[in-house]
């Protein structure tokens, strides 16, 4: 048999006997992609899950944040950002007034290269954006506290605009239950003290802290926790596919939005067995996942739980 894994950008051809214990190939159940992204994303905008179209949420308002996914997510960024933008300037939120807030968790900055990458270089050139350093203290607010007296702390940039955007993508996440929503927040713009302790071992070797589940699930639930207190007006999340196509824009409500788009997902991600497996070959993910070693994990947790 032959297969091409993830692996890089090109991907890892093996080829192998086809023996008597073979369980088969383990992949997604493929969505098909959506035949016009731009369009959709437009629509969405204008006919949101669950809230108000972003253009009446913004009007009136004299300042915005834009939160996006760094480079270790393949969110297709502009595809969600330009049009989020034309809006809120038509809205008289003047360029100046509008942060564009790269979401780093404890990951290293973009670099400008990067960035450009991101975001398009005439958004570069014309918009504010920030990298968020979760060691930068004096960059942070405090919106409260979570578990046992934690502090909530925020990037400033967030907490003090009256609008604020989450963009990105939903996947399943190794602890998160599914990406995308509140994990923009919490870890996507908090303080390393925050993340010390969602990221923590009571936190992460927790049961229902596992691929594809969010009831019951305290990372999920903090998550949640964290977006009330430090506010989220509206969210425009994508589902992808294996070859990074479009095949669904959530947009809305931050809560229920989201919910709509890990159901969406959870029809073709999700895959059970009669009984476990001996043993199983997977990869680092590939690109961009294998950017780092801490990425590259989420190839073993992901297929783990059939072994």
């Amino acid at each position: 048999m032959k297969v091409i894994l993830k692996y890089g950008s090109e991907g890892l051809p093996i080829e192998f006997p086809e023996s008597s214990g073979f369980a088969g190939i383990l992949e997604p159940r493929e969505s098909k992609p959506l035949s016009d992204p731009r369009e959709s994303v437009a629509r969405s905008l204008q006919e949101p899950i669950c809230s108000p179209p972003l253009a009446e949420l913004a009007r009136g308002k004299k300042s915005a944040c834009i939160v996006v996914s760094d480079i270790t997510r393949p969110v297709p960024i502009q595809l969600l950002l330009l049009p989020i933008l034309e809006i809120l300037q038509e809205e008289g939120i003047p360029r100046s007034e509008i942060i564009i807030l790269i979401a780093t968790g404890m990951h290293r900055s973009a670099t400008e290269e990067e960035i450009v990458n991101l975001v398009g270089i005439e958004t570069a050139k014309s918009f504010r954006i920030v990298n968020h350093v979760a060691q930068q203290r004096d960059d942070m607010v405090e919106v409260g506290k979570v578990a046992d007296n934690i502090p909530v702390l925020v990037n400033r940039h967030y907490v003090n605009a009256e609008l604020k955007i989450l963009t990105g993508f939903i996947e399943p996440h190794m602890w998160a239950g599914y990406s995308g929503g509140r994990k923009s927040i919490l870890p996507g713009i908090s303080a390393i003290e925050t993340l010390k302790h969602m990221h923590g071992p009571e936190m992460v070797a927790h049961p229902k802290c596992k691929y594809g589940e969010l009831s019951g699930n305290p990372f999920n639930e903090a998550g949640l926790e964290v977006m009330v207190m430090a506010g989220a007006d509206f969210i425009a999340n994508v589902t992808l596919n294996t070859r990074k196509e479009v095949t669904g824009i959530f947009s809305g409500h931050p809560v229920k939005a989201h919910s709509q788009g890990c159901e969406f997902l959870s029809r073709h991600c999700l895959c059970e067995l009669a009984a476990p497996l001996d043993f199983i070959v997977t990869t680092n993910s590939g690109a961009p996942l294998d950017c780092n070693l801490y990425q590259t994990v989420k190839g073993i947790a992901g297929a783990a739980p059939v072994v």
